[in-house]
């Protein structure tokens, strides 16, 4: 594989260039529901890929509201789509802490997943579609017509990341925040990473624990609230990842609890990030804004 052709009118190494922060720019989501699909993926995938786009349509129309993201996901490599049915894998998540857990199968045809119950998942009751997943999963995007970024510098390191992991680490479709690729979801805590690097995706895939480095937040929590965990954890050095719970206000204050009882009142402030810059390859420039705790109180 040849090596990715980069510049500053690639959106994602501006962003780096201009230092702009990752905490709090996580998608929010309770739970996802990860449906193998092969094939090109359109700036939709549901709607733009070889997937029924009807199908795609219902999953999106019946997960609104719910706290449930669907995300396709392939093999790193060739996408190659044969036409031809065959079993897809599926995965479900639940990323809240005291109620994470993870499963996979595969199902003969995918309309079956409209037999879900979306609201139940969100709040963590499994579904008990398959087995319990015993090892972590790594979705990097790799969605090359949504940014090229994704595809550009997510590719290559999905591909050696399943090298060493072949089972763990999929490719998958958008998951926010093109200008910070390689971006990646670690299920079923859903902690989000940017400028994700080899070494860091193998950490991520050996180590268990929440690692600082290039992490956006957890996807359980608004992005007040993702800031604000970050924020504590790094204060008291605290990796693993049920141990903390954040609840956001919308006085923007947060209340970040311990499971050992501790917690803390942190002051999360939205603030443009200048100079403008395109927030995604081929947009004229814009002023993002960015999440930052300003303030952190101990409560008790």
């Amino acid at each position: 594989m040849g090596r990715p052709v980069l510049s500053t009118a690639n959106c994602a190494v501006l962003s780096a260039e201009l230092g702009e922060p990752l905490a709090g720019t996580a998608p929010v989501a309770q739970a996802w529901l990860c449906l193998e699909q092969p094939g090109p993926w359109g700036h939709n995938a549901l709607r733009e890929s070889h997937l029924d786009p009807g199908l795609g349509a219902e999953l999106e129309r019946r997960t609104e509201g719910t706290g449930v993201r669907v995300a396709l996901i392939r093999r790193p490599g060739r996408h190659a789509d044969i036409h031809l049915p065959r079993p897809r894998q599926v995965y479900l998540a639940c990323t809240r802490p005291g109620a994470t857990w993870m499963e996979g199968t595969q199902i003969e045809d995918p309309q079956d997943l409209l037999d879900l119950d979306f609201h139940a998942l969100a709040v963590g009751r499994r579904p008990y579609l398959g087995e319990p997943c015993a090892e972590p999963l790594l979705m990097v995007c790799t969605n090359g017509r949504r940014d090229r970024c994704c595809a550009l510098l997510g590719r290559p390191v999905a591909t050696a990341a399943a090298a060493r992991h072949p089972e763990q680490v999929w490719e998958s479709t958008h998951t926010g925040g093109h200008r910070l690729a390689p971006t990646a979801v670690l299920l079923p805590t859903g902690y989000v990473y940017g400028r994700l690097a080899i070494s860091l995706a193998e950490r991520l895939l050996t180590e268990h624990q929440v690692i600082a480095r290039g992490c956006r937040g957890r996807s359980t929590w608004s992005p007040s609230g993702q800031v604000a965990e970050l924020a504590v954890r790094e204060r008291i050095v605290e990796w693993e990842p049920d141990a903390m719970r954040a609840v956001a206000t919308d006085d923007g204050l947060v209340r970040v609890e311990h499971t050992d009882g501790r917690a803390w009142q942190v002051t999360a402030e939205e603030r443009p990030v200048l100079p403008p810059r395109p927030v995604s390859c081929g947009k004229p420039p814009s002023t993002p804004t960015a999440w930052y705790a300003s303030r952190i109180a101990r409560l008790r």
